[in-house]
């Protein structure tokens, strides 16, 4: 049987949120911190996913292939890191914890099949992976647009990173077009 709170609990907890919001960071470097930690979550689920992702194909010149974007991911990630340190954001590792987390949770979807890969997998982690890669990529283009009038960041590193990020893209592209044919070429 539940309890009911009084309101003095929940006075209370109103009480510590509101001085927790008053304590949070509200201006542009708050907010860009927000954004950026929330781009490293993102980044934290890239990596393991294109990791995974690189782990579980068939075909051995993707694999190669998914091996070395799954590098290039840690690498941007990384780069990412460096972006933070560079403009003075402190690192929410609560929030790449939980996004670790959410990835590892997400291998447990109902897909049809309990213990094996459905046939839909590749082309949805593939899917998912490209999505993620167009984030990232837009998350750079923020940053080089802060970039025009913050000298702390490097406008050259970032827009080779938007670059990488559009080859990443059109490969994922090619990947998942490949998965699509394979799943509709297996139909009975």
């Amino acid at each position: 049987m539940a309890t009911k709170r009084s309101p003095i609990q929940w006075q209370s907890v109103r009480e510590r949120a509101a001085a927790t919001l008053a304590r949070a960071p509200q201006g542009r470097q708050g907010l860009l911190g927000i954004y950026l930690n929330d781009h490293l979550a993102g980044a934290t689920i890239g990596t393991e996913l294109a990791r995974r992702i690189a782990g579980s194909r068939q075909e051995a010149g993707d694999r190669e292939t998914l091996r070395r974007l799954a590098g290039q991911i840690s690498d941007d990630r990384q780069a990412l890191l460096g972006v933070m340190g560079a403009l003075g954001v402190p690192v929410r590792r609560y929030k790449a914890g939980a996004a670790w987390l959410a990835e590892k949770t997400g291998r447990l979807k109902l897909n049809g099949h309990l213990l094996t890969r459905s046939p839909l997998s590749s082309l949805e982690e593939l899917e998912l992976l490209r999505l993620g890669v167009e984030g990232k990529a837009a998350g750079w283009r923020t940053l080089r647009e802060v970039a025009q009038s913050d000298p702390r960041l490097d406008r050259a590193r970032l827009d080779e990173l938007i670059s990488r990020a559009r080859e990443q893209a059109d490969l994922l592209e090619e990947l998942r077009v490949r998965a699509a044919a394979r799943l509709i070429d297996s139909r009975p």
